[in-house]
């Protein structure tokens, strides 16, 4: 079992940064895929940026050249970077842990508990 816990969310401005950190225990996360998904209010989760356990990036289209994925698994922690935030990125943040090269919510294991991110325009 793989407990995640997210951290870093808060209310910025369009045009800051932000780094979320998403921290595991139970097991070590070097053989799993990570991703961070995203969800706002009234809306499906989707999607935002996966690093798989070679270290092979994937992102959204709209957050592509603004965020970064980073894994480091000594720390045992997956980071997104976001610069340039836009106020249409405002959403729960999750970060998710999954053995698959798909990066759809169905088929990823573990799940943090979410880390709220606005941006104001």
């Amino acid at each position: 079992q793989v407990q995640l816990v997210e951290s870093g969310g808060r209310l910025v401005a369009a045009g800051d940064s932000l780094s979320l950190s998403c921290t595991a225990s139970g097991r070590a996360l070097s053989p799993y895929t990570l991703a961070w998904f995203r969800q706002a209010p009234g809306k499906e989760r989707e999607f935002v940026a996966g690093v798989s356990w070679a270290r092979v990036t994937s992102y959204r289209d709209s957050v592509k050249g603004r965020f970064t994925i980073s894994r480091d698994n000594a720390r045992n922690t997956v980071f997104l970077q976001m610069n340039m935030l836009k106020p249409e990125d405002t959403a729960a943040y999750y970060c998710a842990a999954g053995n698959s090269r798909d990066y759809v919510p169905s088929v990823f294991l573990y799940w943090g508990q979410g880390t709220q991110v606005t941006v104001s325009s």
